[in-house]
């Protein structure tokens, strides 16, 4: 071969090893790189044009895939789109939230899980399907929670969570205001972009899962881990020990009226009380008082047991961290005590807070996908798991003891079933800010032997309403009970 040959022979094999580096490089090690990049039109056309599975509740879809006749085949829709949209989230051309982000990859079929279906597919050329995501959500608990919150009236800002207190499985979790995820799912992208902007120039903040991504002071509701650190203390037992009561008290440190912590002129007594009159009349004064006696570590470290400082939702995205604080000072600590200062807590926290009482004081770690489904129906179930022990079986008794006293004789009657022993606590919370009205908070569970349901009411904005937990929460409360214990 002559040397000209040679060169140009030389010169085409170079570049045939290049190419063939350059697509094993791009092929292989750049392709997962490559897939995620947002820039990738083709594969989010891809995957937007893909039939994605469904969100169920029981065996009807929440969130479906249904035939487009336009370019890109598959279309979402949400057929009970106001009800469940904190849950599901929405899904549109690259972009998705709540579950439709969280279980993407079980939706899309691009779950490990499901890589031999995608191989047959592959192999025999058909199209990729998704797999479906099973829920726990209870649909009549769901719609009384809907409805009950709903009633309240237009410009409502609030939020329901129901829990099963032996697994953890939420029953019912809805947020207002919310929106209509059909809107962001449609194939008219500048209308997307239109209701999008207009949704997050909403002040109401419809696209706000407040379930979880909302903390506020949960006020008088967290006399209960109040409540728990001092049964855990080992200085009371019962429901009849005497703790500390009084029509005012002034917090340590502090002098004149800024100090001073009063009743609101509900009986609780002069000096000591039955712990089951404080928690029946709510009274501010004793669980100051067993605040500052349990002491800063303990209380936080009571607190901590039912999930405050620490994540715990693994499947489903935004959850705010409850907050009790580490650093306090003894009129701080006082505060503490009845759900002010810096103590803030989301729906879903105080909700776990109801169902670990009823729960012989175990806390279960939530969770709301039951039961994940290959495209061939093979299903793979959620277990439940122990997240840790808030309180022994004894004080958990004696715990449900006064909330079912406050419901039979205190400000918590408003939740009352006929021939149900029901469990609950009302709440109140200051936002601190003079001339703003409060917040409104009711935990309850039913039974309160046995029980079957824990619920969580929390009510940030209600126009033209006298804000108060027992009153706007209590009814709310009593019909998702109602809803699954009927």
């Amino acid at each position: 071969m002559n040397r000209p040959i040679r060169t140009v022979s030389l010169f085409c094999l170079a570049l045939f090893l290049a190419l063939m580096i350059n697509a094993t490089y791009l092929q292989f090690w750049r392709a997962g790189a490559l897939d995620d990049d947002p820039r990738n039109q083709r594969v989010q056309q891809a995957s937007y044009s893909s039939e994605r599975g469904a969100i169920l509740v029981g065996r009807t879809p929440v969130a479906e895939s249904v035939p487009s006749d336009d370019r890109y085949e598959f279309q979402r829709r949400y057929p009970a789109p106001l009800m469940y949209a904190p849950l599901t989230g929405y899904f549109t051309f690259g972009n998705a939230t709540g579950l439709e982000s969280a279980q993407n990859s079980v939706l899309s079929g691009e779950d490990p899980r499901f890589f031999v279906r995608n191989l047959v597919d592959l192999v025999s050329n058909e199209q990729q399907n998704g797999g479906s995501v099973e829920l726990t959500i209870n649909a009549k608990a769901q719609r009384a929670a809907f409805e009950g919150l709903s009633a309240l009236g237009d410009g409502v800002e609030g939020s329901v969570v129901a829990l099963e207190p032996s697994t953890g499985k939420v029953l019912a979790m809805v947020s207002l205001p919310t929106f209509d995820p059909n809107d962001l799912a449609s194939h008219d992208f500048g209308a997307v972009d239109d209701t999008y902007a207009d949704l997050l120039d909403d002040p109401g903040d419809p696209l706000l899962n407040r379930a979880v991504q909302t903390r506020i002071a949960p006020g008088s509701t967290f006399k209960l881990v109040t409540a728990a650190a001092a049964l855990e203390s080992g200085k009371y037992d019962s429901a009849d020990s005497l703790v500390p009561g009084g029509a005012t008290f002034q917090l340590p440190q502090t002098s004149g009226d800024s100090g001073v912590v009063d009743n609101e002129g509900r009986a609780c007594g002069t000096d000591e009380i039955t712990f089951r009159q404080a928690m029946e009349q709510s009274c501010n004064t004793t669980f100051a008082q067993l605040a500052i006696e349990v002491g800063a570590e303990k209380m936080l470290e009571q607190a901590e047991k039912f999930g405050f400082n620490a994540d715990y939702l693994e499947d489903l995205p935004g959850q705010a961290r409850s907050v009790y604080p580490s650093q306090v000072n003894p009129p701080q600590l006082g505060q503490t005590g009845f759900g002010q200062f810096e103590v803030q807590a989301t729906p879903l926290q105080m909700a776990m807070v109801a169902a670990s009482i009823a729960n012989d004081g175990v806390v279960m770690r939530p969770y709301v996908v039951s039961e994940v489904q290959s495209p061939d129906y093979d299903a793979e179930t959620a277990d439940p798991e122990e997240l840790s022990e808030a309180v022994d079986p004894q004080a958990a008794d004696v715990l449900t003891e006064l909330m079912v006293s406050t419901v039979d004789d205190g400000t918590a009657s408003p939740a009352a079933i006929p021939n149900v022993a029901v469990a609950g606590k009302t709440g109140t919370a200051q936002r601190g800010v003079p001339g703003e009205p409060p917040y409104a908070w009711f935990v309850s569970f039913a039974p309160a032997t046995d029980s079957q349901v824990a619920v969580a009411v929390m009510i940030e904005e209600a126009p033209g309403q006298e804000i108060a937990g027992g009153r706007l929460g209590g009814p709310i409360a009593k019909a998702v009970m109602e809803a699954i214990i009927s």
